[in-house]
């Protein structure tokens, strides 16, 4: 189980556009992750830029990274994110499950 100032830095990682945007998009592409480049060019930023996002997101534990020849892949701990999901939802709803449930969306 996280503890709480582990929460809360990883938290303070994702409050940023950027680092939010390059997050999800890690999430999404899975464990195998997304070389540095091609986050790049998806995000329409500057490896400068990312790369300094890239450290903050890796020093709150919620990327990991490896190096492939000339690249270097990114990719979304998920384990982290299940803790932190965890953690945040430990006491939901007093424990009653059923009432954390999301509401079925209507279609109008």
């Amino acid at each position: 189980m996280m503890k709480p100032a582990q929460v809360v830095k990883a938290l303070a990682a994702l409050a940023q556009p950027t680092r939010l945007a390059i997050y999800r998009l890690l999430v999404e592409r899975g464990p195998d992750g997304m070389a540095a480049g091609q986050v790049a060019g998806k995000l329409k930023a500057s490896p400068a830029t990312l790369s300094f996002h890239f450290k903050t997101l890796s020093h709150a534990g919620l990327i990991g990274s490896r190096q492939e020849g000339r690249f270097i892949y990114y990719a979304a701990n998920f384990t982290v994110m299940n803790d932190m999901l965890a953690y945040l939802t430990e006491n939901c709803c007093g424990g009653d499950q059923a009432a954390c449930a999301a509401p079925v969306k209507k279609k109008c």
